[in-house]
């Protein structure tokens, strides 16, 4: 596995860029045969949208192959998670392309736990249509990240593999060609915070003497650098000379998001003293304002818990909410927060009880503390609720054995993705009881990929 982890300069393309690609090692044959059956299922069958890979089930061999399993080890960890959620995207001869569009987007995070993943099964030259990405752009919420640097087609051979940041701007550019293009999208996630570098990591520093991406935005860069290394950013350069803690803050609001960034990774230089003024940024009307001072909150680290867990109980339901979205993005840095988050879980506001259940997903991995309050809230009426529960305690795992029962109550959710995270849930505790539970399920609801109107039985 080390001989196909991406190294330093990969990893700093994709933090810049918000991609890298990487091309299987499998022939080109079979990529071929990849083509030729998506279009005959296309043809006979229309779009299988999420039944993708068990229409296709060779699809597999893609992220079994060494380059494709590395490439992901090394941008969410050993124990990423491929989501139910998959899609075939079909440009056809003559398309005239798509808008640039985010799939993630304000999600109040620039910090790496999901990926699209991108699988060409032909030579896709510019005039096919390829995917169109706009690089540096998954660092901004706004239309403003669509226009940060020209468009960048993801070109390549049959077999090229690209990774890009769940929020980086993209789209099916124009295809000229009289060929179809196909491209199957996956969703994937990471499961653990990052501890340790999980790619062949030479070099600690972000730039080690060298310019990489636009000095602006330096700070950010590195702080993301290092959080991917698993440690934090004490460095105090990137703070210009006479720039003070309320000029900063005054400039979170401003209305170049571009401007607002600067300032969010340029206040945590200031550490502790800054948090007071940070928190009361989320009291403020702007999302925008409100969205990077969560950033800039992040990027201070652990003295900004305390304060956020007071937020926490605060009469302001937007207050609230931001508070629990700052305190996952945390992570394990907020462990100590994990007592309030449950207590949020019964909060009269659906938004902050769906941001809670996100946060305990990466504050409280190491123990079982928040799983009874998570298996309570299987129940919510909310199906955002439901689902980031059931992703929480997927993230927890093994401590989570006493989830079963609940897991299994929801594995027949009207959510599919409920359903589908929940089966992964089940399969990371681990127990001879969840396994138990999973493999009844999954003998009852196998889906068989040769079965068609043409051959039912």
């Amino acid at each position: 596995m080390a001989g196909h982890l991406l190294n330093d300069a990969q990893m700093r393309e994709f933090i810049v860029n918000g991609f890298v690609t990487v091309t299987t090692e499998l022939p080109v044959q079979f990529h071929d045969a990849i083509y030729e059956k998506t279009m005959s299922v296309f043809d006979k069958e229309g779009n299988p949208g999420n039944n993708l890979l068990p229409r296709i089930p060779e699809i597999q061999q893609i992220f079994d192959d060494p380059n494709v399993s590395g490439a992901l080890t090394s941008l969410l960890g050993p124990d990423y998670y491929m989501q139910p959620h998959r899609h075939p995207h079909y440009n056809p001869p003559g398309s005239k392309g798509q808008g640039l569009h985010q799939d993630g987007g304000k999600r109040w995070s620039h910090h790496t736990r999901r990926l699209l993943v991108f699988y060409y099964p032909q030579n896709t030259p510019v005039e096919l249509g390829p995917t169109g990405v706009v690089p540096m752009s998954h660092y901004y919420s706004t239309r403003e990240g669509a226009e940060v640097s020209p468009e960048q087609p993801i070109v390549g051979e049959a077999g090229t593999v690209a990774f890009a940041n769940y929020d980086l701007w993209h789209r099916a550019m124009p295809n000229s060609s009289e060929k179809r293009r196909y491209m199957m999208k996956f969703l994937y996630a990471r499961m653990s915070e990052p501890e340790a570098p999980t790619w062949a990591n030479k070099e600690a520093n972000w730039a080690n003497g060298t310019s990489v991406g636009p000095a602006e935005h330096h700070a950010m860069f590195r702080h993301l650098w290092n959080w991917h290394r698993g440690v934090e950013d004490n460095s105090s350069d990137g703070l210009s000379n006479g720039v003070s803690l309320s000029d900063l803050v005054s400039s979170l609001n401003s209305t170049t998001e571009s401007t607002g960034l600067q300032a969010a990774y340029a206040l945590p230089r200031f550490g502790e003293q800054a948090v007071s003024a940070l928190v009361r940024c989320l009291y403020d009307k702007p999302e925008m304002t409100r969205r990077h001072a969560c950033y800039a909150l992040n990027a201070v680290g652990s003295p900004a818990v305390n304060a956020l867990c007071n937020a926490l109980k605060d009469p302001c339901e937007h207050v609230r909410d931001n508070a629990a979205e700052a305190l996952g993005d945390l992570g394990n840095k907020a462990e100590s927060a994990v007592p309030a988050l449950v207590e949020a879980l019964s909060d009269e506001s659906g938004r902050v009880r769906v941001r809670s259940a996100e946060a305990l997903g990466t504050t409280s991995q190491s123990n079982s503390t928040a799983v009874p309050g998570l298996v309570k809230v299987l129940a919510d009426p909310n199906d955002g609720v439901r689902r980031n529960a059931v992703f929480a305690l997927a993230r927890i795992g093994q401590h989570a054995a006493d989830a079963v029962e609940g897991l299994q109550n929801v594995l027949f959710d009207a959510n599919r993705y409920i359903r589908g995270d929940a089966v992964y849930a089940l399969y990371s505790i681990g127990t001879p009881e969840a396994k138990a539970v999973l493999l009844r399920h999954l003998q009852t609801t196998r889906w068989c990929p040769i079965t068609s109107s043409e051959s039912t039985f």
